[in-house]
């Protein structure tokens, strides 16, 4: 009975010791499964970090190009340099070599080369690839180098601001550079070596490469060719006229894609004014679509779209200016004081005659002038697909008095940006469809992929092809004074000049200073490209918008012409030059017959019957159908 009770207890106890084994073999498998399996990953990455040292490989941001294939921003590769403290055998040596070579401050990077508590120190990013090469070669101990990144900008200063830069350690700081990051940026890679518990590299283990992914190639609509066309003129502009800055623009008139966009003053990409951010900054405003203006004259185009499409006005109708107009007790200045007498519709628009415009202003009423600047989307951004952009300035409709009214159909009373206005141009010359400018043709990466897609959406239609039809022939009876082709001799151009005062902070006028526009079109029957220039405050004596920004237009067309090998619309079209008269002292009137007799054109400034000055000055050289300054 006893062997009995005792083989029982000894069972028990070999069964509660397996229970035992059981459990603590359970346990440790639910542990081998707890760190193998869902803690693994995250073991692993703390077992390699301390077991290896890695360098970033940074990868290449993706290329910039035009639409003709031309790089406008492309990656170079550099080398950052490091150094591991505890592998440095002559920490003087190493630090005299590299201050030497880098042009860097010996104590700091003393500082730095004898720093131990830390696995490694960066001495400089960006070193170029020969300095790079003479590091190498010198053998240095616990001297590293990590390839990097650099960005170069193909043309400089060409496309600036749309452009925009980079910060040192790559990463986009304004422009197309900062709003693709994300596309342009890529992937960076690693460079992973063993070592030992003090951080020293173990001689004869292992290297690890992960290579760098490059980012997506962006290529834009933007013609280089056409962009340095405009650029140079507006450095021209920008000098000859003393002016405080200059915009230009060249758009597709059907598709309204960004041929050309820029201002000046600006900078050199490859030389940025990073020790002067006021001046960086106010550079760096992509101005076409950030800043809001009174555009004056060219506005008309708009007035006259709108009158023409809603039936209040004809071809055929007569208007009589007599320098000025009394609307709700107010007297409002045509810009020639004496007045144009009777003129046709035409003729309103050739002399860019205030009055008429106010007309047509008044006949549309407050309610259709609404319905069609709406549609023509002043008072909303464009959509255009680069960041920045306003939405121009449009009085309430509620407060619009009939004085303000007659205002605006001339280009007063409302503000919009250059790329706005142009686009709304573009709308009614294109045969009548509104459509979104873009800058931007696709993104692409660098298996091939399409990561976006540009486009220009058809927003509306905002006049029928009639009307479009009709502004086009009227707008190249603008510049066409002489005859058919006359304005760029052989070519079939249209365009509207502008002058525009500037308000200042109070929001009252400020004397003396004013905006001169210009649009051209080509060719004027079914435009192809519309082009702008602004003057902002010119300062050499004029500032007219067909003495000052048209000829800089002129140029524009005339380099297109040139680097398209477009021919001529009419061979036997010519051009006639006369040479300028002194006229000065001599009475208005008299001056005007001098000057018709010649073939030239006039504005006056000043109320006075006699000429006290003008501009150009006597003894120059110009085209018949040029328009001259007379100070009375």
């Amino acid at each position: 009975m006893q062997s009995l009770f005792t083989l029982h207890s000894f069972r028990k106890r070999i069964l509660a010791l397996l229970m035992l084994v059981s459990f603590l073999f359970c346990a440790l498998v639910v542990r081998l499964f707890v760190v193998q399996i869902i803690n693994g990953k995250d073991l692993q990455l703390r077992a390699t970090d301390q077991w290896t040292r890695d360098l970033a490989i940074v990868a290449p941001r993706g290329d910039i190009y035009d639409q003709t294939g031309s790089r406008l921003a492309v990656s170079y590769t550099t080398y950052n340099v490091y150094v591991r403290a505890r592998e440095v055998e002559n920490a003087k040596e190493v630090s005299e070599y590299l201050s030497n070579l880098l042009g860097l401050n010996y104590l700091s990077v003393y500082e730095k080369v004898i720093k131990k508590n830390v696995s490694e120190v960066l001495i400089k990013l960006q070193v170029s690839a020969d300095l790079a090469e003479r590091i190498y070669e010198k053998n240095l101990s616990g001297v590293y180098l990590a390839e990097s990144v650099g960005r170069f900008y193909t043309y400089g200063n060409l496309l600036s601001q749309v452009l925009g830069f980079v910060s040192v350690d790559n990463v986009g700081q304004s422009g197309l550079e900062a709003q693709y990051e994300s596309y342009l940026k890529g992937v960076d890679g690693y460079s992973f070596t063993q070592s030992d518990l003090q951080g020293k590299e173990i001689g004869g283990t292992l290297r690890y490469y992960v290579p760098a992914t490059k980012g997506g190639d962006i290529t834009l609509t933007i013609d280089s060719k056409i962009q340095l066309i405009l650029e140079q003129v507006l450095e021209k502009a920008m000098e000859e006229q003393q002016a405080k800055g200059v915009t230009g623009l060249v758009m597709n008139a059907k598709t309204s894609e960004i041929l050309a966009i820029s201002s000046k003053p600006s900078f050199d990409l490859n030389n940025i004014p990073r020790d002067d951010l006021t001046t960086l900054f106010d550079q760096s405003k992509i101005k076409a679509i950030t800043d809001v203006y009174e555009p004056g004259s060219t506005f008309k185009i708009l007035t006259l779209a709108a009158a023409l499409e809603e039936g209040v006005v004809s071809e055929n109708d007569r208007f009589y200016c007599t320098g000025s107009r009394v609307v709700d007790g107010v007297k409002i200045k045509c810009w020639r004081s004496t007045g144009h007498g009777s003129q046709t519709l035409q003729e309103g628009l050739t002399n860019s005659c205030n009055c008429v415009f106010m007309e047509l202003a008044l006949r549309l009423g407050v309610d259709k002038f609404y319905e069609y600047m709406q549609k023509f989307g002043l008072g909303e951004k464009t959509g255009i697909d680069l960041a920045g952009e306003a939405s121009g300035i449009l009085m309430d409709k509620s407060l619009v008095k009939t004085v303000d009214l007659a205002r605006m159909g001339f280009g007063h009373a409302v503000a919009v940006t250059p790329v706005q206005l142009l686009t709304a141009v573009c709308g009614i010359l294109n045969g009548g469809n509104l459509t979104t400018p873009t800058v931007l043709d696709n993104i692409v990466d660098c298996f091939g992929n399409t990561l976006l897609q540009g486009e220009s959406t058809v927003k509306r239609q905002i006049v029928s092809a009639s009307t479009s039809q009709k502004i086009c022939e009227m707008l190249s009876g603008v510049t066409n004074k002489q005859g058919d082709c006359t304005f760029i001799e052989g070519y079939d151009v249209g365009g509207k000049t502008g002058t525009a005062q500037k308000y200042d902070e109070t929001g009252h006028i400020a004397q003396g200073k004013y905006i001169s526009s210009f649009i051209g079109t080509y060719p004027a029957s079914n435009p192809e490209y519309v082009i702008m220039i602004m003057v902002d405050e010119p300062g050499a004596g004029a500032y007219y918008g067909s003495v000052v920004a048209a000829p800089y237009g002129k140029e524009i067309l005339s380099g297109i012409f040139e680097y398209k090998n477009i021919p001529k619309d009419n061979e036997t079209a010519s051009i006639e030059f006369v040479q300028m008269p002194d006229i000065t002292g001599w009475l208005l009137s008299d001056a005007a017959v001098e000057l018709g007799k010649l073939g030239l054109f006039y504005e006056t400034d000043g109320e006075g019957g006699v000429v006290n000055r003008q501009l150009p000055p006597a003894g120059t050289t110009l085209a018949k159908g040029d328009t001259i300054i007379l100070v009375t």
